[in-house]
């Protein structure tokens, strides 16, 4: 079901495009005799249902949106098998720290709700937190570096060297390369030169390629730290205020869930100041190697000899 599997990144709700019929085809056809009954049973066992449409979204669709999905799910595939590591990367929405509501509920003694403010419409004084997340597919665990000053090229690169440093050259011994999944914007987006700089730099210190796959535009909630990750964090601070970065940064570390999900997470009081630009002469500097197919999408950086 994977290729075609959908899911929205604030629930780990997941669900598929294939009938249960043509779902029981396929594992008889890899030796599993099964009726579509039975398939749909297991379905509703892991929690999955029938779903129809919801009108939500605007604008039209690239072309090569499916063929995009097709090809970052193959490499992720051979990645895997290869035992190379594969990481899901993207900022989660910036929080606001204080006393301010959180959307949810949790148990708590009858008649004693947390106490909040009335409006959260702050002043831009007020602090925010910006969670950028690093999800190992192989591992099953996340990373999330909570950043303080802004979310730029510079940042999002810093955390993945952040997760390499603490975790990723130890799990990988072997590894000579590292492979990407990526949403089309923001401070990962693939136009961002910033970013593509700081991955160079990345790739130079590990001695590894950087091999990147970019979600389409429009798509990152198929991005599997949005399911396997954030939707998780939601859920553990549900109804919590964020009172501070210590709390939030208590309450991403201690997200876990039945199959084995762990999360290491840490505060980053550096500044990330806006507005650098980087210039025609930096961005030659960068060995990048597009692929043949959407090489705006997906390329490799290999580090400086």
């Amino acid at each position: 079901m994977e290729p075609l599997s959908r899911g929205d990144p604030d629930s780990p709700l997941r669900w598929t495009s294939k009938s249960t019929r043509a779902l029981a085809a396929e594992l008889r056809a890899a030796g599993h005799p099964i009726s579509h009954e039975t398939v749909a049973q297991l379905l509703r066992h892991l929690h999955y249902s029938l779903q129809g449409t919801r009108k939500t979204q605007e604008g039209t669709q690239h072309p090569d949106r499916d063929a995009q999905f097709r090809f970052i799910n193959e490499e992720v595939r051979k990645a895997l098998a290869a035992r190379r590591p594969v990481i899901s990367v993207d900022t989660k929405k910036k929080e606001l720290v204080g006393q301010y509501e959180n959307g949810g509920r949790q148990w708590r003694p009858a008649k004693a709700p947390p106490q909040v403010k009335v409006h959260d419409f702050p002043h831009p004084s007020v602090p925010r937190a910006y969670p950028y997340g690093i999800y190992d597919l192989a591992q099953n665990t996340g990373f999330v570096n909570v950043g303080t000053d802004h979310d730029t090229g510079a940042f999002a690169v810093a955390s993945i060297r952040g997760w390499w440093r603490a975790e990723g050259r130890r799990l990988y011994r072997r590894a000579r390369s590292l492979l990407i999944t990526a949403d089309g914007g923001g401070s990962n987006g693939y136009r961002l030169r910033q970013w593509k700089l700081n991955l160079q730099a990345l790739a130079d210190e590990a001695g590894i390629i950087i091999r990147v796959c970019h979600f389409p535009p429009g798509t990152s909630k198929w991005n599997k730290v949005e399911h396997r990750l954030f939707s998780f964090i939601s859920t553990n601070w549900r109804g919590e205020p964020l009172r501070d970065y210590e709390t939030i940064v208590r309450l991403i570390a201690k997200t876990t869930t039945a199959k084995g999900l762990t999360v290491t997470c840490r505060l980053d009081r550096r500044r990330y100041p806006v507005g650098r630009k980087v210039t025609d002469a930096e961005i030659a500097t960068v060995r990048l190697c597009p692929h043949v197919f959407h090489g705006e999408w997906n390329y490799a950086i290999r580090p400086h000899l």
